[in-house]
């Protein structure tokens, strides 16, 4: 084994913590909407924090390792011009505000006020669907991860050890969601998210400090050679190429050379060829930003959990901080990985990692273990265990909310539109407890016979697609647009659906079978041209086509004009108490910043500080882009800014971890007082009347 008995103590610890904390949610637990939204009593922090961590995930850190090996720094240039796209809409509580003021407990829920009941129940399958088939593989992930980081025997006392560690960890997280629903989901995420944050940033800068950025520098800088000459090298073997004139080898290489200049993991102008993670795959990201914003309902709950609207938008306004100590994670530490496994002073890593890498049976996991068996090959004993036991932390969380997640579609979205009258209190609170159960057992499944063939994010890409490359057509139509129509709705959904699993079976086709060219020679060619479309186009694709389904649809319809009112809760149909009004004497200067009249001062401080440091990089990303568009820049110049893009998010990263816990406590002692004195209404449990 890798880790040393202190290593196992540091988890064993952990561990211990993990379980008390969800002890704060005992007797709390007194309602169907405490179950699915911890009675709507979530502050800022808490929702920022717990949310935060359950979309980290033990499946996204291997994921981000996996990604940033291939990519190196280039594709955190790209990330840059998400920001003013993503301060604009979280800013304006884009999506997130008005879904927050239909008071629906889930988005199915939202579907059927909006458009209709079967429409609601289609949705629901399909969300779930395409939830649990992107969630499957998450425990295989998780488990292999251990595995291979922590050195494990293949077999213990004759068990196999792969599905021993999976039905542990599975355990822990049906006990969490079991015990106390989203309550305890968010305590326990809480918890898990601040000691997660903590040991993401204490890794990365023990590596940081290990490898000298001469080294860094001198790895990144070879790379396009590196591979040019291995791609060449592989020619020797390749028949066509040793019957070709020298004049024709030579063509031929040096169009391999000019291919693997725009290989940079450096330069993020010269990424064209780089394997997957390109330019064009941030493209479609930066789109699906907006369009997907609440389109995958992983961690739906949390859209639900907030005390308010306000709360639920501020909530999304400081993930841009919350988030940053994980993006100085995932930007470093792949990148010093890369080193570890290519600069020549680590020649005694790189065979113990390939040793290590010989034992798993293809590829793909080779990819997604690469990066966890050097951090265990290169971390010291405490920070070994420490790892060890975030990554524990993150599956829970991860898992918790997942569990949550899909076992609330398929009950509030698919199982009660087809009763004629809602469960009675105890009766709903068991069946939500079942379906928990269910899904769980499904994934397990999944995980022991599904074969994954593609990387993690691309994986999720497609998976998720089936469902989100429709649905953000949908939620925005719906929220937005009074003459979104439910057979735009239908249409929308079924097209993205169609498109994102034709993307899913196609990759299941055999490769040999594709390579033999004795028949259907153009059914294979067709096929093999749509496969070698990665899932981030997929999901792509279907954006598209719905979105432009949607609108067309809509306009062909004459259909009446929906009353958006009543459906937001506004006007005549206002909730007494909803809103908070803090300054009903709002400056108009504050309205052009989105701010309203329930801003705190405090509330304008985050907002100008979002503001400030989203712009400050937004007019890097815009100057250094015209610049590099009109001037060469030399990889030197580019390895300067990466330098000090580190340590500023190094200082910054520092200061929100303090910042988020204090916040966070504030939060968690407010849900927890709300929550035990507050009277509880047993008829808000997702059930739609009058449709």
């Amino acid at each position: 084994m890798n880790l040393h008995l202190v290593d196992w103590l540091i988890v064993l610890i952990v561990l211990g913590g993990m379980f008390y904390s969800v002890s704060f949610s005992s007797g709390l637990m007194k309602s169907v909407t405490d179950f699915l939204s911890a009675g709507r009593t979530a502050g800022r922090y808490l929702i920022s924090v717990s949310s935060g961590v359950a979309g980290l995930g033990a499946i996204s850190v291997v994921m981000y390792l996996e990604m940033g090996y291939v990519s190196g720094f280039s594709l955190a240039w790209w990330g840059l011009s998400q920001g003013i796209i993503i301060l604009m809409l979280t800013m304006s509580g884009w999506v997130i505000y008005r879904f927050r003021s239909t008071r629906c407990l889930t988005l199915a829920q939202f579907f059927e006020k909006r458009y209709s009941r079967k429409f609601r129940i289609f949705t629901g399958i399909v969300a779930f669907t395409a939830g649990i088939i992107n969630f499957g593989i998450f425990p295989a992930v998780g488990a292999q991860f251990f595995i291979s980081y922590c050195g494990l025997p293949e077999s213990f006392i004759g068990i196999p050890v792969y599905p021993l560690v999976m039905i542990i960890l599975l355990s822990i997280s049906l006990y969490f969601v079991y015990t106390g629903g989203q309550i305890a989901v968010i305590i326990a995420d809480f918890f898990q998210g601040i000691f997660a944050t903590f040991v993401l940033v204490v890794v990365a800068l023990y590596l940081f400090f290990t490898v000298s950025w001469d080294q860094v520098f001198y790895s990144l800088e070879q790379t396009p050679l590196k591979l040019a000459n291995e791609e060449i090298m592989d020619l020797q073997d390749d028949q066509e190429f040793l019957v070709l004139s020298d004049e024709n080898k030579d063509i031929r290489k040096s169009e391999i050379n000019e291919k693997y200049e725009n290989s940079s993991r450096i330069n993020p102008f010269k990424t064209g060829n780089v394997e997957d993670f390109n330019f064009w795959y941030f493209l479609i990201g930066i789109i699906g930003v907006m369009y997907g914003t609440m389109g995958w309902q992983g961690s739906q709950a949390y859209n639900s959990s907030a005390k308010s609207a306000h709360e639920a938008k501020m909530g999304s306004v400081l993930a841009g901080f919350r988030g940053l100590p994980q993006g100085l994670f995932f930007l470093l530490v792949p990148v010093l990985i890369y080193v570890f496994m290519n600069h020549a002073d680590y020649k005694s890593i790189v065979s113990s990692v390939d040793l290590s890498l010989q034992s798993l049976e293809t590829d793909t996991l080779r990819s997604q273990m690469r990066g966890p068996i050097v951090l265990s090959t290169v971390l010291p004993i405490g920070l070994l265990g420490a790892f060890a036991a975030l990554m524990v932390a993150a599956f829970v969380s991860t898992h918790d909310t997942y569990l949550h997640s899909w076992a609330t579609i398929l009950v509030q979205d698919v199982i009660m539109p087809f009763r004629d009258k809602p469960f009675d209190k105890d009766t709903h609170l068991k069946v939500l407890r079942y379906a928990i159960l269910g899904v769980a057992i499904f994934i397990f499944l999944f995980s022991l016979l599904f074969q994954q063939n593609q990387k993690i994010a691309l994986f999720f890409a497609i998976t998720a697609a089936i469902f989100s490359g429709g649905s953000g057509a949908v939620i925005i139509g719906g929220l937005y647009w009074k003459r979104g129509t439910t057979k735009a709705a239908w249409t929308a959904i079924i097209v993205g659906a169609v498109i994102s699993v034709g993307g899913v079976l196609v990759k299941q086709v055999s490769v040999d079978w594709l390579s033999d060219t004795s028949s259907f020679i153009q059914l294979k060619t067709f096929l093999e041209f749509i496969r070698n479309i990665n899932g981030q186009e997929y999901w792509g694709i279907s954006m598209g086509a719905s979105a432009i389904c949607y609108v067309a649809v809509s306009m062909l319809d004459n259909a009446d004009p929906f009353n958006m009112d009543k459906l937001l809760n506004r006007g005549e149909y206002a909730i007494e108490g909803e809103k908070k009004i803090v300054n009903k004497d709002t400056e108009l200067g504050w309205k052009i910043f989105l701010m309203g009249e329930e801003f705190t001062k405090g509330d304008k401080v985050i907002y100008i500080l979002n503001y400030a440091w989203t712009g400050i990089w937004t007019l890097v990303f815009i100057i250094g882009t015209i610049y590099n568009l009109s001037n060469e820049v030399s990889d030197g110049s580019w390895m300067l800014f990466w330098k000090n893009y580190i340590y500023i998010h190094i200082v910054i990263s520092l200061s929100t971890i303090v910042w988020f816990t204090i916040g966070g406590f504030s939060d968690l002692k407010i849900m927890l007082e709300k929550l035990k004195t507050e009277q509880r209404d047993h008829q808000d449990d997702g059930w739609v009347s009058g449709k």
